[in-house]
């Protein structure tokens, strides 16, 4: 009995489990619909048109009992007893979790929703509160007897299949805030389960018992049994139990997108499109709840014994039909129950992963238990925290998960996806290296994923085909990829016409001329477009500059207030002539008038006698003078040319600005050329250095 019971133990804790399925992978952006059961809202916005699932397999084993060095655990001669470490303690723990998923796929029902439908297949054995010392006791070779004080104890094992049905949704989209949901709805159906659950129980094993063939043993305690069907009996043939439930997961994700703008293409409609083939965030966070739900045992067993008894022999148990039997025999039943209800390892999720760049990636997640541990009828996760750095392309991802999982400590593993196959393990690292392997664990599938394409743009005029309203003409953005007609056939494409419904000349961008002023005058050869005028004068009215009341087109003197009589000039006035005294007065004022050397700029002090000048001309409003200018024989002749000419010009513009009208001034330099006296002395060089006014008969 004493190696039966060690054997067990053996091999349950080789098989015991942890309590993430497929670590490393669920990571992924390209997990597809596998990722639904970590959290459903992932499956929307995702990566894929359609992924189907054909089939994956996550196991994953260890306890917090044995620790191994699983390269020497495989070798023939390798003992357990001897080779393994052991950690006893008052609460050793053991827990299974087996993971199929079976055939699954998702798809998006549209852009902002996707749909998903999967089954899974999944075992989950507790086994808690075990005494580490009880397995010490069995292993001890000096003796064949043992003493079991267990106290309380709990072993829960259940296994179920589901189908479920989920529906993920974006709730909210605005510049750099992205958030989604998903909720999962899950058809249970109870696959078996079974559970011992003991308070107070303690076994004295006497190998010689009452019989020096046969061992006896003695037992105190409470022992609750239940079971989904007398499984151990050897007649038993399996049968799907009548047992069925419903489960619930639901899931939120949230992605902070600092760079959406390089994400989203746009037309000049304003209508936009977001890349679907690109992952878009820095940090994507996520939580969820998973396994809220039960199964209902209808036809299952409950039975709660009392388990006091001494001198029990060891052949009774050996021979018993199955334990329903030896308990009844044996043992007071106190309460017995027709049916009853198993619970889902319901868990919480955290995840938050940070992009580096479009390929690498660092993911942090943590699965907590929301069940109590050695709870009745329910099953247990390990919590357990991972910090996955990852490689990952659209064919082609490489991570290696770093976890720290209750029972089971330290553990570094790798997987990989390369295309339809994904494989790994949580713990191979560590499994290999280290000599205190607690756990080790492996998966892998196979899938036929349909990731989302690049948006196509037949036309090559760089607005994608979804934004594209002419997708196989290439045309420019601001017509929305068409290319610009003329729906006036004036050869003047619309996006330059400015009438592109009524035909126009290229002057006039594409519209018919018009006459704003109704003058009969087209706008195009209209001087005066808004004016009407006459078409003599190009379409505007005749002006009056003089204000004399004689329209410019008949006054002969259009700057000079006149008479009708006179047309619009002013009648003769007679006026005095200039006599040769006043010619001598100009000329002498003239030579007066000083200049900066070598300059034709006027001296400041000229301008008292410059002002007498102008008194004398208005005088004779009707006489017109020539201002000439002269020079000495100083310097070449051609500057001497120019200096006259621009000191004569002075003098005119001085005169001018005072009044004197320009229509009677003209003036010319004759440099050195015409002196008054020699130029050999410098009295004869400054009588030379002149200006002259004189009339103009």
């Amino acid at each position: 009995m004493k190696k039966n019971t060690l054997t067990m133990l053996f091999f349950i804790s080789v098989i015991c489990v942890e309590a993430q399925s497929y670590i490393g992978f669920l990571t992924d952006n390209y997990s597809g619909v596998n990722s639904v059961i970590a959290n459903p809202a992932n499956i929307t916005d995702s990566r894929f048109k359609t992924d189907i699932n054909l089939v994956g397999a996550s196991v994953f084993a260890g306890n917090d009992y044995y620790g191994v060095n699983v390269m020497d655990a495989l070798k023939d001669d390798y003992d357990f007893d001897l080779d393994a470490t052991k950690s006893p303690s008052n609460d050793n723990n053991i827990v299974t979790y087996v993971d199929i998923m079976g055939p699954s796929f998702m798809f998006n029902l549209n852009k902002k929703s996707s749909l998903a439908i999967f089954t899974r297949a999944r075992t989950v054995v507790n086994i808690n509160e075990i005494n580490g010392n009880t397995i010490d006791a069995l292993d001890d070779d000096s003796t064949d007897d043992f003493n079991v004080n267990e106290g309380d104890f709990n072993i829960f094992g259940q296994a179920w299949a589901e189908v479920g049905l989920t529906y993920a949704r974006v709730l909210m989209d605005k510049d750099q805030h992205f958030l989604k949901g998903g909720l999962s709805l899950k058809y249970l159906q109870g696959g078996g389960s079974g559970y011992v659950q003991g308070k107070n129980v303690t076994i004295d094993y006497d190998a010689d018992g009452i019989d020096p063939n046969t061992g006896s043993f003695d037992s105190t305690g409470e022992l609750t049994y239940g079971r989904f069907a007398e499984f151990d009996n050897d007649n038993y043939d399996y049968e799907l139990p009548d047992a069925n439930g419903f489960g619930v997961d639901l899931g939120f994700v949230y992605e902070w997108r600092p760079n959406h703008t390089d994400y989203t293409k746009t037309n000049a409609d304003g209508d936009a499109y977001s890349l679907k083939h690109k992952n878009k965030y820095k940090l994507k966070v996520g939580v969820s709840l998973t396994d809220l739900g039960s199964i209902n045992y209808k036809e299952g067993s409950e039975d709660v014994y009392d388990i006091t008894n001494t001198g029990v022999n060891e052949d009774d148990f050996d021979n018993a039909d199955d334990i329903e039997d030896f308990l009844n025999t044996f043992y007071s039943l106190t309460e017995s129950n027709d049916s009853y209800k198993t619970n889902l390892p319901t868990a919480l999720h955290l995840n938050a992963d940070w992009s580096f760049s479009s390929r690498f990636y660092v993911n942090l997640n943590t699965d907590v238990a929301l069940t109590k541990k050695g709870k009745e009828n329910t099953s247990r996760i390990s919590n357990i925290a991972s910090l996955t750095p990852r490689f990952e392309s659209r064919w082609f991802s490489f991570y290696v998960p770093l976890s720290v999982v209750e029972y089971n400590g330290f553990q570094a593993g790798a997987g990989l996806r390369m295309g339809p196959l994904y494989v790994g393990s949580g713990s191979v690292i560590s499994a290999l290296t280290s000599d205190d392997t607690k756990g080790a664990d492996v998966y892998a599938g196979l899938k036929v994923p349909v990731y989302q394409g690049s948006p196509r743009d037949r036309d090559k005029d760089g607005v994608i085909d979804k934004l594209d309203a002419c997708p196989k003409e290439a045309g420019p953005v601001e017509n929305n990829g068409c290319p610009w007609g003329d729906k006036d056939g004036d050869s003047i494409l619309d996006n330059e016409d400015t009438c592109p419904e009524e035909a126009g000349p290229i002057e006039n961008n594409g519209c018919p001329w018009g006459d704003k002023d109704s003058d009969t005058v087209l706008d195009n050869v209209d001087i005066c477009p808004d004016v009407a005028g006459d078409v003599e004068n190009g379409g505007c009215p005749w002006p009056d500059t003089d204000g004399d009341s004689v329209l410019d087109k008949d006054d002969e003197c259009i700057n000079e207030v006149g008479t009708v009589a006179n047309n619009g000039c002013p009648e003769p006035v007679l006026e005095p002539e200039v006599t040769v005294e006043i010619q001598k007065t100009l000329n002498k004022y003239a030579k007066t008038i000083l200049f900066n050397s070598g300059k034709s700029t006027i001296k400041e002090e000229s301008n008292v006698v410059l002002n007498e000048i102008v008194d004398i001309l208005n005088e004779y409003p009707s006489a017109k003078f020539s201002i000439e200018g002269h020079t000495d024989s100083v310097g070449s002749e051609a500057l001497n040319q120019s200096l006259s000419e621009s000191r004569a010009s002075s003098v005119m513009t001085y005169l001018i600005e005072k009044g004197v009208a320009s229509s009677r001034l003209s003036h010319i330099g004759y440099g050195e050329s015409k002196p008054i006296t020699t130029n050999t002395t410098k009295a004869g060089q400054a009588q030379n250095r002149r200006v002259e006014i004189n009339l103009v008969k």
